[in-house]
């Protein structure tokens, strides 16, 4: 599985930028979520399944990935 660089910052396919803060387990089904602070606005926190921050997503008829890793927060 393709690793996400905790600490690193990543740009939305939409534009908006986060600092990856960690990884996180749900007790329940044990499946893993990013933990993210936006680097914008009011800076909160998000949680997003890792199956899907790491997912390729379709704009203007080609795929790319969700989230690019773009360096050191």
């Amino acid at each position: 599985m393709k690793e996400i660089e905790v600490g690193g910052k990543y740009r939305h396919f939409k534009g908006n930028e986060y600092h990856i803060i960690g990884i996180a387990k749900h007790s329940g089904p044990l499946k893993e979520f990013v933990v993210s602070q936006a680097l914008y606005g009011a800076k909160e926190l998000w949680v997003r399944p890792r199956a899907m921050f790491l997912e390729n997503v379709e704009t203007d008829d080609k795929m790319i990935l969700r989230f690019e890793y773009i360096g050191e927060a």
